[in-house]
C-alpha cells in the first residue's frame, strides 16, 4: 500500500495535518502528518511548494530494523509499518533510525508512536483521516502499482531535493512534484 500525493495542487492548508491530528488524538506538540513549506529561487524568480508529510510505510524501514522489542513490524497482509504500542520501550531507536524524522516520542508515556496509515479506519471500508480530509482531494492510498499506474502521466517522484535518498528505505509514498520542488536550492518556510 502507498500514498499518492498530488504536491502540485497542494495549497498548504493543512487539513490533512488537522484530521490525522484530530483522529488520533495527539497531544501539543506531536504530529503524525506535518505540513511543511519551502520557497526557492530569487526575486524577480521565486516558487514556493508545499509538502505533507507522514510514514512512508517504507519496503525496507530503518525503524523496524533497529526495533529490539519488535514493537515495530510490517503487516503481512498490505505491507504498512505499524505497530504494537505496548511492545514500544521508549528507547528512541526508531527515532534515530528513520531518516524522515517520523516516530514520535510520547513523553508522559515513555512510548514512541507514528501514522499507522488508520489501519483501524481502513478495516471498516474508509480512507486514512488525512486523505479524507483534504480539502483538495489530492492525496490518495491505495495499492501501490495500481497507483503508479493511475497516475504514470503525472510522472511521479519518491525524491526531493530536501529528502533523504529514496534508494536507503524504499519508501512507498510517492507525488507529483511542483517544477520548483525539484530545484536544488531552497528555503524551508516557517509559517505559524
Amino acid at each position: 500500500m502507498a500514498f499518492y500525493y498530488n504536491q502540485y495542487n497542494c495549497i498548504g492548508c493543512k487539513a490533512c495535518q488537522t484530521a490525522c491530528k484530530d483522529v488520533n488524538d495527539l497531544p501539543v506538540g506531536i504530529l503524525f502528518r506535518h505540513v511543511r513549506s519551502f520557497e526557492t529561487g530569487k526575486f524577480p524568480n521565486v516558487g514556493k511548494y508545499h509538502f505533507a508529510q507522514t510514514c512512508n510505510h517504507c519496503a525496507a524501514p530503518a525503524c523496524v530494523a533497529v526495533c529490539k522489542t519488535k514493537s515495530l513490524y510490517i503487516d503481512a497482509e498490505d505491507g504498512t509499518v505499524q505497530q504494537i504500542t505496548a511492545l514500544c520501550n521508549g528507547c528512541k531507536e526508531c527515532i534515530k533510525a528513520c531518516p524522515y524524522e517520523i516516530p514520535q516520542y510520547f513523553k508522559e508515556y515513555n512510548k514512541v508512536a507514528k501514522c499507522n496509515a488508520c489501519i483501524e479506519l481502513r478495516g471498516i471500508g474508509e480512507p486514512p483521516a488525512c486523505v479524507a480530509g483534504c480539502i483538495m482531494r489530492i492525496l490518495e492510498f491505495g495499492n501501490a502499482e495500481e497507483l503508479k499506474a493511475k497516475y504514470a502521466d503525472d510522472k511521479p517522484v519518491a525524491d526531493l531535493p530536501f529528502l533523504p535518498d529514496s534508494k536507503t528505505t524504499n519508501p512507498n509514498t510517492f507525488f507529483k512534484p511542483r517544477p520548483c520542488a525539484l530545484e536544488a536550492e531552497y528555503r524551508e518556510h516557517m509559517y505559524v
